[in-house]
C-alpha cells in the first residue's frame, strides 16, 4: 500500500500516545469463567454507563475491548445514564486468559453469559446483543442458547460459516497472500486493507475525539490529538495493540482464528432462532467493499434468518463502528429503542 506512513513515523506522530481513549468504567473486574468447561478463564470486563438499557459489545477476531472505543463513548459516557455498555476481551486476547485449549464460538458465547450472570444482567428480553465479525458469530450463538434473553441482535459484518465465494485461482492467492510472512508495515497495511475502503484509508481523521464535555473521560496535556488521515489511526491502534506483547500473542490469534474459521450455524438453526427471538429484533448489515468477509455472507445471512432489517450497504467496508460511526451509531441506538417497545419497556 504504497504512500501510507511507516511505523516508525506513525508513532513520531503527535496523536500517536492518544490514540487509545482513557474512559472510566462504572464497573470492571478479572472474572473466572468455564469452571466446568476447561478452565477456569479470566475474563477481563467493564461496564461504562448505569443507565437501565443493558447493551453488549462483542469484539472480533485478534481485537480488544477498545476496539470498540467510539460505541463505548457514546452509549457508556455522552448516553450513560440510558445505557450499561458491557466490553470485553475475548479468550484469547487483551487482558483475558489465553489457555492453549480449542476454542469455539458457543464456548467464547458461554464465556459472556458468565459474565453477564455476574453482573445480574438476567431479566427476560434484557440483552441487546452486537457483535461485529467474529463477534458476530459469537452473537449468533450467544443468542441461540438464550433466545429468551436477547432484547436486540445486531449482526455486523459476519457469517453463519466462511465460504468460499470467489474463483478457484482467487481463492489461492487470497490464502497465499494472508500466509506469506510479512514485515510489520506490511502486514499493518494489508489489515487495513481488508478491513477498510481505500478511500476512506486516504481521508482525513474522522474520529471524534473525546473532549471536557464527555463524563468520565481523562483527557491527557494537550488533549485528544487528530491523525492526517484515517489510515494512521487505524495504524496506531494496531501498533499500539501489538506492542503489548502479553496482551496480544500469536498464539492468542490463531485460537480465536480457529474458533471463527469452524463457526457454523446452519439454515435450520438460524431459522430456528429467528423463531425464538423474533425477526423484528433481528439486524443484519454487510457492505459490499468488505474484504474480510465477502458480502454473499452477509446476504445469506439474510436469507436464513429473514430479519426485521437487513442491509447491504453500497461501499461500505467491514468495520462500519469506525468508517461510519454517527451513523452506526444511530442504527444501533434505534435497533435498542425498537428491542425495549418490543419489551414493553
Amino acid at each position: 500500500m504504497a504512500g501510507f506512513p511507516s511505523i516508525d513515523e506513525v508513532t513520531k506522530s503527535p496523536a500517536f500516545p492518544t490514540a487509545t481513549w482513557q474512559l472510566e468504567p462504572h464497573q470492571s473486574g478479572l472474572l473466572p469463567v468455564a469452571a466446568r468447561r476447561g478452565g477456569p478463564v479470566n475474563i477481563s470486563w467493564e461496564v461504562h454507563g448505569d443507565g437501565p438499557v443493558k447493551l453488549i459489545l462483542i469484539p472480533g477476531l485478534g481485537f480488544f475491548k477498545t476496539a470498540y472505543q467510539r460505541q463505548t463513548m457514546y452509549f457508556g459516557h455522552v448516553r450513560g445514564s440510558t445505557y450499561s455498555v458491557l466490553i470485553f476481551d475475548n479468550r484469547g486476547m487483551g487482558g483475558s486468559s489465553k489457555p492453549l485449549m480449542r476454542y469455539s464460538t458457543s464456548e467464547m458465547a458461554q464465556d459472556i453469559v458468565e459474565v453477564v450472570n455476574h453482573l445480574g444482567w438476567t431479566s427476560p428480553r434484557q440483552l441487546h446483543v452486537c457483535g461485529i465479525s467474529m463477534g458476530g458469530m459469537i452473537a449468533q450463538e450467544l443468542a441461540y442458547a438464550a433466545p429468551e434473553r436477547v432484547s436486540s441482535l445486531s449482526l455486523i459484518s459476519t457469517a453463519a460459516k466462511i465460504e468460499n465465494t470467489t474463483t478457484f485461482t482467487e481463492n489461492m492467492v487470497n490464502r497465499i497472500t494472508m500466509l506469506l510472512p510479512k514485515s510489520p508495515d506490511r502486514s499493518i497495511q494489508y489489515a487495513a486493507g481488508a478491513i477498510f475502503p481505500p478511500a476512506y484509508l486516504t481521508e482525513p481523521d474522522s474520529a471524534v475525539v473525546p473532549d471536557e464535555t464527555i463524563p468520565r473521560c481523562r483527557i491527557p496535556a494537550g488533549g485528544y490529538r487528530k491523525f492526517r488521515n484515517n489510515y494512521e489511526r487505524f495504524a496506531a491502534q494496531e501498533i499500539t495493540k501489538q506492542q503489548d506483547k502479553e496482551a496480544f500473542t500469536k498464539k492468542g490469534f490463531l485460537l480465536q482464528l480457529v474458533a471463527a474459521g469452524w463457526h457454523h450455524k446452519s439454515p435450520t438453526q438460524l431459522k430456528e432462532l429467528g423463531d425464538k427471538i423474533g425477526r423484528e429484533r433481528i439486524l443484519v448489515l454487510h457492505g459490499t467493499a468488505d474484504k474480510m468477509i465477502s458480502t454473499p455472507h452477509g446476504r445469506k445471512l439474510i436469507e436464513y434468518l429473514h430479519p426485521g432489517q437487513g442491509l447491504i450497504v453500497e461501499g461500505l467496508g467491514h468495520a462500519p463502528i469506525n468508517e461510519r460511526t454517527e451513523w452506526f451509531n444511530d442504527l444501533l441506538e434505534s435497533r435498542c429503542s425498537l428491542g425495549e417497545k418490543l419489551s414493553g419497556r
